[in-house]
């Protein structure tokens, strides 16, 4: 859906709460209701008038899919029913026979995607370190048809030049999109169509929802060519999010804007914390000014997120206490959500990513991975203070 012209003259704030969220016109609820019906009456056989089947549109994802769009500066967006359901549509996208490149620093789920899934239908892909984006000239095929990168990356934060590599991509090969895996920073601190890119994907699952509890997917575009490949997937595929979980989505937009300041405020004091203690060997965090792309983070991102890694001394055993003693950051999968959440790369999202692989992007046992919540910081602080603590005293 086309966004108005007007409304995406306002503050994100502001369209974080009213794009595509109109009141109810039969009531005038000012929340518009959850509509679960999967098919819409219509005035004549041979007429298809506005919903038909909730499969191909439905009014909570038509909402969702205007705010979202709105917020990223673009014209069009198509939520699916999770992150991998949109790595999984662009794929069905290409040609047979066709060519990717991927930065090396991925998501393990979307490495798994183009490794073991694409490649059976006949897709290849070059797995490369696009830190450095001219490298990317002499990775180019003739069948190359996509780029995938992930800026900051999943989990030791690395960024890629998006707008040098859009550059490359669009001299060296005009029939190549460039998509974008913005979830970390969401289009509060990101918006990497301005800066060349063709798509935008975001795991809605993450900070956009914001409440660890709906699993979703959204790909973002100004290319109307791509917009109606990504409609004929819904509509022929069907991995669409259900009502509800567009309903939840929406309702989590509202608050991104503040949810993401706070979320950022937190993980900078954690990140200097920890960058300071002496149990710990590294942190990784855009915001810090040694990290090592830091004047590249300035340049391209409006804000530095709020995940932070880092690795610990000792092994597998100190890990596992520091978790075990976290009284209130909970071990689990996934992040984004209000509460603090660390997780361990090497097992859990990186899991199926080969060792060497692993290794040379620096997750080992020892990594920790903190998707940092928005409670209080002193406590979030002194909850990773005492859990460290703990891990070094012998049993």
């Amino acid at each position: 859906m086309a966004n108005d012209t007007k409304q995406s003259m306002q503050g994100f704030g502001t369209r974080a709460i009213h794009a595509g969220q109109e009141p109810d016109p039969a009531t005038g609820a000012v929340i518009p209701p959850i509509s679960l019906s999967t098919t819409f009456t219509q005035p004549a056989a041979e007429v298809i008038q506005g919903f038909d089947y909730t499969r191909a549109g439905n009014p909570n994802r038509n909402a969702f899919e205007t705010a979202i769009a709105s917020l990223e500066g673009a014209e069009y967006a198509s939520a699916f029913s999770s992150g991998t359901a949109v790595t999984s549509a662009v794929l069905s996208i290409l040609p047979a026979g066709s060519h990717l490149i991927a930065s090396d620093a991925l998501y393990g789920g979307t490495y798994e995607s183009f490794a073991k899934i694409a490649s059976k239908h006949g897709i290849e892909t070059t797995i490369a370190d696009l830190r450095n984006p001219h490298d990317i000239a002499g990775l180019f095929k003739p069948n190359t048809k996509m780029v995938w990168i992930e800026t900051p990356s999943n989990p030791t934060l690395r960024i890629v030049d998006i707008q040098a590599i859009a550059q490359h991509i669009h001299q060296h090969n005009k029939d190549a999109f460039l998509v974008v895996d913005n979830t970390f920073m969401t289009p509060y601190f990101q918006n990497p169509l301005q800066l060349g890119a063709d798509v935008v994907m975001h795991s809605v699952t993450k900070y956009i929802n914001g409440h660890s509890d709906v699993l979703m997917g959204v790909a973002v575009t100004n290319s109307p060519a791509l917009h109606k490949e990504f409609q004929y997937v819904q509509d022929c595929m069907g991995g669409v999010p259900s009502p509800f979980d567009c309903y939840l989505a929406r309702r989590g937009l509202m608050t991104l804007e503040v949810r993401m300041d706070r979320h950022e405020q937190n993980a900078i004091q954690l990140a200097e914390y920890l960058v300071n203690h002496p149990q710990v060997t590294a942190v990784y965090y855009p915001g810090l000014e040694s990290h090592p792309q830091h004047a590249l983070v300035r340049r391209q991102q409006k804000g530095y997120g709020a995940m932070v890694s880092f690795d610990i001394k000792g092994n597998l055993d100190n890990v596992n206490r520091f978790y075990k003693h976290l009284k209130m950051a909970k071990l689990a999968t996934s992040l984004g959500g209000a509460e603090s959440l660390v997780s361990s790369p090497v097992y859990m999202s990186h899991g199926h990513v080969p060792p060497a692989l692993r290794a040379s992007l620096g997750i080992t046992e020892t990594l920790i991975r903190a998707s940092v919540g928005i409670e209080n910081v002193e406590d979030i602080i002194a909850d990773f203070k005492q859990a460290l603590d703990n891990a070094y005293l012998k049993a």
